[in-house]
This record gives structure tokens, sequence and C-alpha cells, in this order.
């Protein structure tokens, strides 16, 4: 049995707001009606309560139900994403998520190599944006960055050496998987290395074998994912905090809406 985890972030917020200007709003129209006329000023409350009400819960709306815009705060999922992404998240694709218990409404399942927006499962009032690589039941090995799914390796191909500034001294290496194709940044002086962190995760302890630092393989527990960052040796991702539940999705990525320091990344399909 799972305990139920209680998420607080942007989304909780904006729907107290909704809640407590919707209840600005209809008190001030019981209180209109029973007024002969409306009067010559409207108190403070109804201006900065009742007014506001229909704009906080359109906001609320099209975050929950149909896509946001979070900002990309870490350069874990590079060169895919940068710091200062703003993304395009379409709730659409998996189905809108209910505030605090994150509880969805099901209109899709995640894909393998889906750019996938997920509520931190140590801290589910975070939002992590990370690669999905292991759907469950799958048996996925990993050797020195590059990972292969039910014994059939991901196809690899290194492009060369990274040139923009966050980039030098790493190694880009195209992937591709079920004819999709991703450009994934390697330290050559880690090549994946870390070790499964067992201690913090005792789900990877049970589901996964450790030939050696580097290299793993796991067969992904039922109703969870296995995800990582496409910034192989500079990621959070499954490999320290084990495997995502289902039930922390949030919604899959699909643009870069725009990076302010960058606009050339603006509507980048993901």
């Amino acid at each position: 049995m799972h305990s139920v985890k209680i998420g607080f972030s942007i989304n909780e917020i904006l729907f107290l707001i909704s809640l407590a200007t919707g209840l600005c709003w209809l008190a001030w129209r019981l209180k209109l009606r029973s007024m002969s006329e409306p009067p010559a000023r409207k108190p403070v409350w109804v201006t900065f309560g009742s007014e506001l009400f229909v704009v906080v819960a359109l906001m609320f709306t099209c975050r929950i139900a149909l896509a946001d815009w979070p900002k990309v705060p870490s350069g874990s999922m590079e060169p895919t994403l940068r710091v200062g992404d703003y993304l395009l998240v379409n709730h659409l694709a998996y189905g809108p998520r209910l505030p605090f218990t994150n509880t969805a409404i099901e209109m899709g399942q995640p894909k393998r190599g889906d750019v996938v927006v997920f509520r931190y499962p140590l801290d589910v009032s975070q939002f992590y944006v990370k690669r999905l690589i292991g759907l469950p039941g799958d048996r996925v090995r990993f050797k020195d960055g590059i990972v292969s799914v039910n014994g059939e390796p991901f196809e690899s191909q290194v492009i060369g050496d990274g040139e923009a500034e966050e980039d030098q001294g790493k190694v880009l290496v195209r992937e591709t998987s079920a004819g999709h194709s991703r450009t994934l940044k390697i330290n050559p002086m880690v090549q994946g290395k870390e070790p499964l962190n067992t201690m913090q995760a005792p789900a990877l302890a049970k589901n996964c074998e450790v030939e050696r630092d580097g290299l793993w393989e796991c067969r992904v527990p039922q109703g969870q994912y296995l995800m990582l960052g496409d910034n192989r040796d500079n990621s959070a991702d499954s490999r320290e905090w084990g495997f995502m539940p289902h039930e922390e999705i949030y919604g899959k990525a699909v643009r870069v809406l725009i990076n302010f320091s960058d606009l050339k990344r603006a509507w980048t399909a993901l």
C-alpha cells in the first residue's frame, strides 16, 4: 500500500486563490441581491477578491487541464533542455491531474522516450523533468551511460565534442530507439559510473543487479517507471532516488516555449 503524499506547489496555490476569490465573488453576488441598488463604490474585498476570480480560475484550469509552462532550473537534461527554458507541458497526453493528490483523469499512457514532467517522489511539492527509459516490466541495462531495454540496445553514435560553453569537455552521443532520436551528454571522465543509491532507494536493491559501477540491470516494478536525464553524468534521476510511481506523473513536455537567454530555442520540439 502506498502512503498518500500531498503536493503543494504553484497549482495548489492557484487552487486556493481560486477558492478564496470564488467565495468573494459568490458573497458579493448574494449581497447584491439583498440591495435595492448597487453601491456607488465597491468594497476593497470585492475589488481584490471577486474581480480576480475569473482570471485566477482560468489560469488554474489551464495549468491543470490543458498545459502549463514550467521553467527548467538545472542542466540535468542537457543538451535537450537548457537552464532557463520554459517548457510547454501537455496534460492531455496522459490526462489532467487534480491538485493536492495528483489523482489522474487517465487519457493516455506514457511511452518510452517521452520527456516527462512529474512530482519528485521524495518531495512531491517539486516538479522534475526527465526522460522515460523503462516502462513497468522492462529490463533496463545500463552500461557506461548507454542503455538497452529488454535485450535490445538503443542505437548510439558519438557525434562529437560539445561546442556550447556548458557542453565543453563532454561528448555528445546520438541515441535512437523506436525511430526517435535524442542527444545525450556524457562526461568521458565519469561515463555513468556513479553507483546506484540503494541506501536511499531500497527498491533499487530489490529490483537491480549491479556488476560494477556504471554497469547494472534493473527490472522496473509494476506501476512505476525508470527515469534518466539526458545529461547522463550530472542528473539526479532514478539512479539516485529510485523508480517513479505512475501517480506522480504530471504531463508530457512537448516543446521549449522560449528561453530569454537564447531566443533561438523558442518553439523547439522535444
